[in-house]
């Protein structure tokens, strides 16, 4: 008897994954256990030689494919992934983070129903330290003009297990930038922003683990990441002026809080030192007190828009 022609996945999940065995076991565990199951799952493994390889390769799953090589970083390994995906819709899940039993489905619902939706920021919840912390958004579809605004005032969650996208719409932006080792999602997303708007989901459908070799955990270098972001966007400085050195001093003051003198002392120099930041003291206050204050409307213009996040 012939056999049946294979449909094919509707939606692809791409996890970069590099030297973490336990952790990208755990998280394939929990794509195979969706309520959905026509999907692909496509583990990128950036060099790894903790035995990643060999574990994977026993687990007899179809929908599991595995692909090894030096990828230059995880942006890179995404994007090889992003390539390598058959299916319209593309999701992300980072190595050391887990989905809900529920995700795909849910999510796969969404564009089915809007056909002209392009992004997708889900809800999740963030476990640190024996925390957990439900970082939910509002059900709010933000209009490009809304979604550069949100993403340069840090006014919504984001996070790389929460996006999911169309395979063409990734493509045509570039994917993943390789040049950014940190905020990563946020400047993806800024390019999004270009082209369509997002929808906000407030379902949470996946857990955020806070890895101790997490690039985002590290306090050291955040001023660097972020005058890299600004290089990539530097219409920011012109239209938000005060956003960029309300984030730095908002950073040197948390350090400064919290006894870490030397480390806030250090991200000042780095940004004196930047090109495209470079703030004196007096316009870092100054930035600080114009930029909380434009972050406040604009926290005030979302709540009387689209309502209160959910509890």
């Amino acid at each position: 008897m012939p056999k049946t022609s294979d449909p094919g996945p509707l939606i692809t999940v791409i996890t970069p994954t590099h030297n973490r065995r336990d952790m990208v076991l755990r998280a394939v565990e929990s794509v195979l256990a969706q309520s959905f199951t026509r999907f692909e799952h496509i583990v990128v493994d950036d060099g790894s030689t903790d035995g990643t390889a060999a574990a994977l390769a026993a687990i007899r799953d179809p929908r599991l494919i595995y692909v090894g090589a030096k990828w230059r970083g995880a942006n890179a390994a995404r994007n090889a992934g992003i390539e390598r995906a058959r299916a319209p819709v593309v999701t992300f899940l980072d190595s050391d983070d887990v989905y809900l039993p529920d995700r795909l489905e849910r999510t796969l619902a969404r564009f089915e129903d809007d056909p002209s939706l392009e992004v997708l920021i889900s809800s999740f919840v963030s476990l640190k330290g024996g925390r957990s912390t439900s970082c939910v958004n509002r059900e709010a579809f933000l209009t490009r003009n809304a979604l550069e605004r949100a993403l340069v005032a840090q006014t919504i969650f984001i996070a790389g297990s929460a996006i999911t996208a169309r395979r063409e719409s990734l493509l045509a932006i570039g994917g993943y930038d390789s040049d950014i080792a940190r905020m990563q999602d946020r400047e993806l997303l800024l390019r999004f922003a270009r082209r369509s708007g997002a929808l906000l989901s407030a379902n949470i459908d996946w857990k955020k683990y806070n890895s101790e070799n997490s690039i985002s955990r590290q306090r050291d270098g955040y001023v660097e990441a972020y005058a890299n972001l600004i290089g990539k966007h530097p219409y920011i400085v012109d239209r938000y002026p005060d956003i960029p050195p309300y984030m730095i001093a908002r950073q040197i003051i948390a350090d400064t809080m919290k006894g870490r003198v030397s480390q806030a002392f250090a991200g000042y120099l780095a940004n004196r030192s930047s090109k495209v930041l470079g703030y004196s003291l007096s316009q870092l206050l100054r930035g600080y007190v114009g930029g909380r204050r434009w972050r406040r409307d604009l926290y005030d213009e979302f709540r009387d828009k689209y309502g209160a996040r959910p509890a």
